[in-house]
């Protein structure tokens, strides 16, 4: 297997490389499973920016898709990968993407933050440049938006996650959780930098709702997003700007926050919450009889 000519991922995405990793070493990975070793090794000798997905790692690898998909899990769950997934808000619209970090050396939940924190700055096109209120650069592992004490507003808090924590107040069946508001802030902060002001964010988001409310917190972002005013024509032009990270279940891939998160998985699929279901196995003598069914169609066709 060959690494000189593998495929690169677009732009600030792909392979990157945790920070302060040892030198390379016959035994990095030794106490992995072989298949998990091989993955391993072939990543870490890829070059920073390289494409890791499933499907490019199956055109170069032994492996098919499937097999790749466990191997990533076992090593994110391992503690050498680490895949969060982040909000981009553009002039198009919003849609998620996945960053990849990878480490020579097992990391814990805790050591990643400031490992891949340090290899995820924004570059020029990854993260907003102009100071505005509510509105600067983010970095894929950086905090939320840095906070403006606007008169009347409480210290510490941004104006996005006021008005969001006020939506409550408006509609009762729109109320959010502080970890609502930290998580949606980003959104609502660009409507004010686009010159919308509370009382426009609070109509947007409870005019006309639905009943019931199944999610707030998802309809909140939809309608943050979707009813986002254009930008005024005289707004600098900005790539796009990166919302709070958000963390992917290695097993399950359903997103959350960091915190809820341990080697990798969300707490059902550890075992804590709802439990994960599977169906039963059926008995083999009905597996045989079902084949039996299908030949005895086929041969009638």
């Amino acid at each position: 297997m060959h690494t000189a000519s593998h495929p690169m991922a677009s732009a600030g995405y792909g392979k990157r490389s945790a920070a302060g990793q040892p030198a390379p070493s016959a035994d990095d990975f030794a106490l992995l499973p072989g298949r998990e070793a091989a993955v391993a090794g072939f990543i870490d000798r890829l070059p920073d920016g390289a494409d890791i997905s499933v499907k490019a790692l199956a055109k170069v690898m032994e492996y098919g898709q499937c097999a790749l998909r466990t191997a990533l899990n076992f090593l994110e769950r391992a503690g050498h990968l680490l895949r969060r997934r982040e909000f981009l808000v553009g002039t198009g619209g919003g849609r998620w993407v996945t960053r990849t970090w990878f480490s020579r050396a097992a990391r814990s939940d805790d050591s990643w933050g400031a490992g891949a924190g340090a290899g995820a700055g924004a570059s020029g096109t990854e993260a907003a440049t102009v100071a505005a209120p509510d509105r600067a650069p983010l970095a894929g592992l950086a905090p939320g938006p840095a906070t403006v004490a606007a008169p009347g507003t409480r210290a510490g808090r941004s104006r996005g996650y006021l008005v969001l924590a006020s939506v409550g107040r408006r509609c009762p069946a729109l109320s959010l959780s502080a970890a609502d508001c930290a998580a949606l802030e980003a959104l609502a902060a660009e409507w004010f930098v686009r010159g919308a002001g509370e009382e426009d964010v609070l109509r947007a988001l409870t005019d006309g709702l639905p009943a019931p409310v199944h999610h707030p917190a998802g309809l909140v972002r939809s309608r943050l997003t979707a009813k986002l005013p254009p930008e005024p024509a005289d707004m600098p032009v900005v790539s796009h700007r990166v919302a709070p990270a958000m963390v992917e279940c290695g097993t399950c891939r359903a997103p959350g926050q960091p915190e809820a998160f341990l080697d990798g998985e969300c707490g059902a699929c550890r075992g804590r919450g709802m439990p994960v279901r599977h169906p039963a196995a059926l008995p083999l003598d009905r597996v045989r009889a079902l084949a039996a069914e299908a030949r005895s169609a086929a041969v009638r066709g």
